[in-house]
């Protein structure tokens, strides 16, 4: 049944590579953190992740599953995440409880971390694979395969004394097998589905050009940002008419808050070489209209012109801010005197608007 559905699986993968046109494999996979304290007390921290998307949460008072999106519940019946969520918990609370009851025998040392990362991958045309790793202190330590616990050689005596204990738990091994080859895929396939209209939207990328700190005399760092984009695959480089520049330095693709990603390419060059060089995004939003930035024009100019004119400015205001500090206050004018208490009355008794007002007070010498 898993294989009929997998056409629907293939329409849903991000854009394919431009260059090789090789799939990426999609996952689900659920993250969970354990901090133990002491022997008595630990705090545990679990999401579930579709690909680099973060589709679930877990309340850590209730550990309650929190759905991030309307359609993180895939396509299963609310029996069958109460089900699933069980599992877990059970699960989670006997790893738990069996490394405070072995933490000596172990050779642990309070505090310690350990995280857990299980779930599946799909590939179109191939079998699933289930997966559980398991990491002390940002180690590899445990993982899961063909029904048994196995030690990670980073994890020297002590992981091989906790898969012993792991693998006399027939039915727990049991259980994990069932959950990774079977309602792992299932639940991920319905996600896919569920989710359709958001993981299948296009966003278009916008793209700029700026220039990067300098890199010492008559050297230019020419930058292209490309942001907003979705899906993530998107090919960015520098070029000169036809022809890919060597040297391009490429940034992570970043996340933005909203789901959608950022990048920045850069190229060093001597000053007399930047023009005619241009900045091509190719991103399946695009379709075969790549986005085409040449340096030189007036974009990427008024970045240069606001990169040299704003910091001159702002010294040239600072300098004469300086100068007016510095220059002596003018005297007072020695034609200044106070009022006579006759004047002062006078104008008191005024009833008049304030442009009048103001004419008597010249006429009696308070100017």
């Amino acid at each position: 049944m898993l294989f009929l559905q997998l056409p629907l699986l293939l329409a849903l993968l991000p854009a394919a590579d431009s260059e090789d046109g090789f799939q990426e494999p999609v996952s689900f996979q659920i993250i969970h953190i354990f901090s133990f304290y002491n022997h008595s007390w630990e705090h545990s921290v679990g999401s579930g992740w579709l690909g680099e998307l973060q589709t679930h949460g877990m309340n850590s008072s209730s550990d309650t599953v929190i759905y991030l999106w309307p359609w993180s519940r895939g396509n299963f019946s609310n029996e069958e995440l109460m089900e699933v969520a069980r599992l877990f918990q059970t699960f989670f609370i006997r790893f738990a409880q069996a490394f405070h009851n072995h933490a000596i025998q172990w050779m642990l040392q309070y505090p310690f971390e350990v995280q857990i990362a299980g779930g599946c991958k799909l590939r179109f045309g191939e079998a699933s694979v289930g997966f559980v790793q398991v990491a002390f202190q940002g180690s590899e330590f445990l993982s899961f395969q063909n029904n048994s616990w196995l030690p990670s050689p980073e994890g020297g005596e002590t992981a091989q004394l906790v898969c012993r204990l792991f693998n006399l738990y027939q039915g727990t091994q049991e259980i994990i097998h069932r959950l990774l080859s079977d309602t792992c895929p299932r639940f991920l396939l319905g996600l896919l589905d569920a989710g359709k209209a958001y993981l299948q939207r296009q966003v278009r990328p916008e793209a700029w050009l700026s220039p990067g700190p300098s890199p010492g005399p008559g050297h230019l760092v020419l930058v292209c940002h490309a942001s907003g984009f979705y899906p993530k695959p998107i090919w960015v480089t520098w070029m000169r008419g036809e022809r890919e520049q060597q040297g391009t330095q490429r940034s992570d693709v970043m996340p933005h808050a909203d789901g959608t990603w950022y990048l920045r390419v850069s190229l060093e060059v001597e000053a007399r070489e930047a023009p005619g060089l241009s900045c091509r995004v190719r991103h399946s939003s695009l379709g075969d209209q790549d986005i085409v930035l040449y340096w030189g024009h007036r974009s990427s100019v008024g970045w240069i012109f606001l990169a040299v004119t704003v910091p001159l400015l702002l010294l040239a205001g600072l300098a004469f801010w300086a100068r007016k500090r510095r220059s002596p206050l003018h005297p007072m004018s020695s034609d200044f005197h106070l009022c006579s208490s006759q004047d002062t009355l006078s104008t008191r008794k005024l009833s008049s608007p304030f442009g009048m007002r103001s004419q008597q007070l010249r006429s009696s010498g308070c100017s």
